[in-house]
C-alpha cells in the first residue's frame, strides 16, 4: 500500500479512537488464535502450548480436527490430542473451538453416506470430550481449495448449496449429542473471483452468503443451521491495515463488517435462521512479520526469504490492536482470533504468531497483550464511533 495511504488509513482510525463519540463503549469479546500446537500426545507439552497462549493475554484457542471419508467418530491419536488439548484449555482458563472440515476439495461429503459420516464424526467430538462445546464446520468452502465443485457445468453455484446440506445435517446431529454445543456455520474466505470459466473457480464471500441464503430458503427448513458465523477476515497483504474497506464486491475485511451483517440480514432474514443478528467470530486473522537475523536458523526452507508481505513487529501489534478495536465496536462480533500462537517453523508457510517457532516472544507480544486483555473486558475502546 503506498505510505500516503497507509497514513491516511492509520490516522483515520486514530481519529476514530480519539473522538468524543456519542456511542457506547466497546463491548467485550473472546480474543485467541487458531492454533493447533497443543494437540498433541503428551499431555505435559499441551499444556506448554496452551499456556503460552494464555500468557499472551488470549482465552480462546480454535484448532482443528481433519474428517476422512469412512470415519464416523473421532478415535485414535486424534481423539488423544483433542483430549490433552482440552485438558491444557481447561487448566489454562482457555475456550477451546474445533473446526472440523474434510482433507481436501476431492473427498468433500457430497453424498448421502458421506455427510452422514461427516456429521457423526463431527458430533462425536463434544460428546466424547465435554469440555469442548464449540464446533466449526467446515473451512473455507467458497475456494476450490477446500471444496469442489464450485459451479455447476451451467456455470450456477454448486459449494454454497452442498455446503448448506453439509452444514444442516451436521448442526442436527451435534444438538442431538450434545444440545448445548453451538454449531459455527461459514467459514468463509475474505475474497473469491465469482467466475465458473476460471482455472480456479471460486465465489466471492458476498455471492457465496447469498447463494447459502438462497440454498436454505429453496430447503423449505424450519430449522436453524448455525449459531454463529465464521469468517476470515485477512487483508490481501500483511502490510494493509485492517482498518482499511474494500471498494469492490469480491472481498470483505473486519472494515467492511457493515456489508457482512447487511449480506447476511438478506440471506437469513424473515426464516427460521437469524441473519442480520447473527453471531459472528473472526476465527483467522493474521498479520505476517519479517524474521530477524538471530532468530532465522529456527525456521525451514531457508532458501525462501520472509513472506514478501512481511512486515516489521511493530506493525503487526500495531495492526492486530486495530483489528480488536474494530472488532470491540462491532455489535455481533462476539470473537476475534489470530493466526497463530506461534510462528509456522516452514518459511513457505505463516509467519504470523505472536511468537517464533521457539516460542519465544516477538517485541509486540506486550502491545497485543494489553489490548487482548483490554479487548475481553471490554474496555479496549472508550466510545465506538456511530
Amino acid at each position: 500500500m503506498p505510505i500516503r495511504l497507509a497514513l491516511l488509513a492509520t490516522l483515520a482510525v486514530a481519529f476514530l479512537w480519539a473522538t468524543p463519540a456519542q456511542a457506547a463503549q466497546g463491548h467485550p469479546i473472546l480474543v485467541g488464535a487458531a492454533e493447533d500446537g497443543a494437540k498433541l500426545g503428551d499431555p505435559v507439552a499441551a499444556d506448554a502450548k496452551m499456556a503460552l497462549a494464555a500468557l499472551a493475554g488470549f482465552n480462546t484457542i480454535r484448532m482443528t480436527s481433519v474428517w476422512w471419508p469412512g470415519n464416523k467418530e473421532v478415535f485414535g491419536d486424534e481423539l488423544l490430542g483433542l483430549q490433552n488439548a482440552a485438558a491444557a484449555a481447561q487448566m489454562n482458563g482457555i475456550r477451546l473451538i474445533v473446526g472440523v472440515y474434510p482433507n481436501g476439495s476431492s473427498i468433500v461429503p457430497r453424498t448421502p453416506t458421506a455427510r452422514a459420516q461427516f456429521a457423526s464424526y463431527a458430533a462425536s467430538i463434544p460428546r466424547l470430550i465435554p469440555y469442548i462445546h464449540d464446533v466449526i464446520v467446515g473451512n473455507e468452502p467458497n475456494l476450490n481449495r477446500f471444496w469442489m465443485p464450485q459451479f455447476t457445468k451451467t456455470g450456477l453455484d454448486a459449494a454454497a448449496s452442498s455446503y448448506v446440506g453439509l452444514l444442516a445435517e451436521t448442526y442436527d446431529a451435534i444438538k442431538k449429542a450434545s444440545p448445548h454445543t453451538i454449531v459455527i456455520g461459514g467459514s468463509v474466505a475474505p475474497r473469491g473471483g465469482d467466475n465458473p470459466h476460471s482455472g480456479r473457480p471460486t465465489h466471492s464471500p458476498n455471492q457465496f452468503i447469498l447463494d447459502m441464503g438462497a440454498a436454505y430458503r429453496r430447503s423449505g427448513r424450519t430449522m436453524p443451521i448455525m449459531d454463529w458465523f465464521a469468517y476470515h477476515p485477512y487483508m490481501l497483504k500483511s502490510s494493509i491495515s485492517p482498518a482499511v474497506s474494500h471498494t469492490t464486491g469480491r472481498a470483505m475485511g473486519i472494515a467492511d463488517y457493515g456489508r457482512l451483517v447487511r449480506l447476511l440480514g438478506r440471506a437469513f432474514d424473515g426464516t427460521a435462521q437469524l441473519g442480520s443478528t447473527l453471531p459472528i467470530i473472526y476465527d483467522e486473522f493474521g498479520v505476517q512479520t519479517t524474521l530477524t537475523d538471530a532468530k532465522r536458523s529456527l525456521y525451514t526452507n531457508q532458501q525462501l526469504p520472509s513472506a514478501s508481505d512481511a512486515v516489521p513487529e511493530a506493525t503487526q501489534g500495531r495492526y492486530y490492536r486495530i483489528a480488536l478495536q474494530l472488532a470491540a465496536c462491532q455489535p455481533n462480533v462476539v470473537a476475534l482470533l489470530f493466526f497463530h500462537v506461534s510462528d509456522e517453523s516452514d518459511l513457505g508457510r505463516w509467519q504470523s504468531g505472536v511468537y517464533y517457532a521457539d516460542d519465544t516472544p516477538k517485541s509486540d507480544l506486550p502491545v497485543v497483550k494489553a489490548a487482548a486483555i483490554a479487548a475481553r473486558a471490554g474496555t479496549l475502546v472508550k466510545s465506538c464511533p456511530r
